[in-house]
């Protein structure tokens, strides 16, 4: 009997002591208010990041590996908590990466990675649209017309020859100034090209001839140029880079590249074919995932900033903010919107699976292995 009467006494005191802490936190209403609060906090953190989400942002980018530093140092001094995840390489790389992760995306955001190929993300519903601060002063060229954007432009990047010209002296050989120049037959062996399907700087080139020239003709072009190729390369830098140490003298690469080789001391010249350069835009979009971040819409905001133009401008002589009217680095064309040939962008990203299976059927038997 005393242990049944123990018992019965500690069950009251238990009782009474839960009902103290219900007095304390309210009528049983404000419990359930406080637990609908708490799921719409809940609600919140899908769309926009807990706030140890938003201390950490993953970026895929196929922006220059000696750019990307200089480029991030005015966003690293305003957001020095965030940690930076950058996953670099190539753009058809990239674009491999992000199509095999499309059920289960890593990414948070692309930011400077061909125009042509977030289209391609974006055929396939894996975009996030959002309209970055500052829009609005973004050349309509270098921008998705859709509102809120889908891509944003950061600046065009186009075509370009490395010649070394020392190379080419020894043997007796003139700098190819034009496309058709390439087709000489003393240039056998010769040329070095990206490989359209893991270089942007490739697709540009080749999508390019092919809005250049037509389906027919351009085919037949590549086809006499492939007997001068010596070696497809996976990187759109790699061709100026080999021209500049004259394994290959003659690189089909990309303006900057070319002009970096040139600057850094070696016996590079510079050419922009005459007949107008293929081009892209290197441009950013927000990865659709189940769970946004709001530093992902920061980030994106930041990457069209007069500070960022800036540092971009130093690179590129076409930028997407004033494009008419940057400033033009030392060894690009006096008129760089003007080399750029007539390109439609939307079409080159809905041919481009087309162009690409085309491409490796003909010529891939001159690509250097993968690493």
């Amino acid at each position: 009997m005393k242990k049944r009467s123990l018992t019965l006494i500690l069950l009251c005191a238990v009782l009474m002591i839960l009902s103290a802490c219900g007095s304390a936190n309210g009528s049983g209403e404000n419990t359930s208010n406080a637990n609908t609060e708490n799921q719409a906090n809940a609600t919140t953190a899908a769309t926009d990041g807990s706030e140890a989400d938003n201390k950490e942002l993953t970026i895929y980018t196929a922006l220059e590996d000696d750019q990307i530093e200089a480029y991030l140092a005015t966003w690293k001094a305003k957001y020095p908590d965030v940690k930076l995840n950058i996953v670099r390489d190539s753009t058809g790389i990239i674009t491999a990466k992000l199509l095999a992760e499309k059920d289960n995306p890593v990414a948070d955001v692309v930011w400077g990675t061909a125009a042509t190929s977030l289209l391609v993300l974006d055929q396939n519903g894996m975009i996030e649209p959002y309209s970055p601060a500052g829009l609005e002063r973004v050349d309509a060229k270098f921008k998705d017309s859709a509102e809120p954007a889908h891509w944003v432009g950061i600046d065009a990047w186009e075509t370009a020859i490395a010649v070394n010209t020392v190379e080419l002296e020894k043997k007796g050989l003139a700098i190819p100034r034009t496309y058709e120049d390439l087709l000489k037959p003393e240039y056998k062996g010769l040329i070095t090209m990206p490989n359209p399907a893991s270089s942007g700087t490739g697709f540009l080139t080749v999508s390019g001839l092919l809005q250049l020239k037509g389906a027919d003709a351009a085919w037949s072009y590549l086809d006499k140029l492939h007997e001068n190729i010596g070696l497809y390369t996976h990187s759109g830098s790699k061709p100026a880079k080999m021209a500049g140490t004259g394994e290959y003298p003659i690189g089909i690469s990309f303006g900057y590249r070319a002009i970096t080789e040139k600057n850094g001391g070696s016996p590079v010249e510079v050419v922009f074919p005459a007949e107008g350069s293929g081009w892209d835009v290197e441009a950013n979009a927000l990865v659709k995932k189940a769970s946004i971040k709001q530093v992902a819409k920061d980030f994106l905001d930041w990457a069209i900033t007069d500070d960022a133009m800036k540092e971009y401008n130093k690179n590129y002589a076409i930028v997407a903010v004033n494009a008419s009217e940057g400033a033009i680095p030392e060894g690009y064309a006096k008129n760089p919107l003007e080399q750029l040939i007539d390109y439609d962008l939307q079409q080159a990203a809905k041919d481009r699976d087309g162009i690409l299976a085309e491409w490796t059927k003909r010529y891939d038997g001159k690509s250097e292995p993968k690493s």
